[in-house]
């Protein structure tokens, strides 16, 4: 009996602007299930890498493969399908309900979404099934975030990717649709990538953490792993910001109570 393949391989992905190497070779293996974070400075090449999947960025070198199959050899559409997408701007149409934002992707593929799947998408992301009615403008920017996720979720994709999607969001909204993501992803036992900035959030919400520098993979560690100081030195030293964080809000709460 064959083992299932991975959920996502990139093997020697290369994509080049002129001597710039936005990812340099990349080869590495998510398995179904996991919840991967990408962290690196901006211009490390994580957005560049993630967009590979979809095909919205081609890969000048090497291959991407989805579920055992080269991306490149998939009909886009297909391809497309079994993939959610999340990003920072989040992309409503805003002549559009919220409940025919939801839908787009399963209409684009000749699919109806009937109003009470979208009423379910709705509850998974914790709003109110009668906001299906309304317009993007009339929702805050969690609430549109939300909608975004359950855009990404219409299709029962294989595949969850997300880019910077809480980069827009206040902390308390960031905290709260970030708990909720994690919660999906174990619910609907999804396999997750995520690119975030924020090495607390990468810390906090993946089973697996990958450090990009100059458009490679300079460490792969469980978070228990980096906090312990493992990962190399640029790891460490986004690991630092946020423990600097934590200290000196330990010191302060300890100066209060004094």
């Amino acid at each position: 009996m064959n083992p299932a393949p991975a959920a996502l391989e990139f093997d020697r992905v290369g994509r080049f602007y002129g001597s710039i190497r936005a990812v340099d070779e990349v080869s590495l293996t998510i398995a179904p299930g996991e919840f991967v974070a990408l962290v690196g400075a901006s211009g490390s090449g994580k957005s560049t890498l993630l967009k590979t999947v979809n095909r919205l960025v081609v890969p000048a070198a090497g291959r991407v493969l989805f579920e055992g199959e080269d991306t490149a050899s998939l009909p886009l559409a297909a391809l497309r399908r079994k993939l959610g997408y999340v990003f920072q701007g989040i992309g409503l149409f805003p002549h559009m309900s919220v409940g025919e934002n939801i839908a787009i992707g399963p209409r684009l593929a000749g699919e109806r979404l009937p109003p009470a799947r979208i009423a379910q998408l709705l509850e998974l992301v914790e709003l109110e099934p009668d906001m299906a009615a309304r317009l993007p403008e009339a929702l805050s920017g969690g609430q549109r975030q939300r909608v975004g996720v359950a855009r990404a979720l219409a299709g029962e994709p294989h595949l969850l990717l997300m880019d910077e999607p809480f980069g827009a969001l206040d902390p308390i909204t960031r905290a709260a649709l970030g708990h909720k993501v994690r919660e999906l992803h174990d619910d609907l036992a999804l396999t997750t990538v995520m690119v975030t900035h924020d090495m607390a959030e990468a810390l906090l919400l993946a089973s697996r953490v990958l450090v990009m520098e100059a458009g490679r993979i300079v460490a792969d560690e469980a978070p228990h792993a980096l906090l312990a100081g493992r990962g190399g030195e640029v790891a460490q030293g986004l690991v630092a910001v946020p423990r600097d964080q934590a200290g000196r809000l330990a010191q302060m709460t300890s100066e209060g109570a004094a």
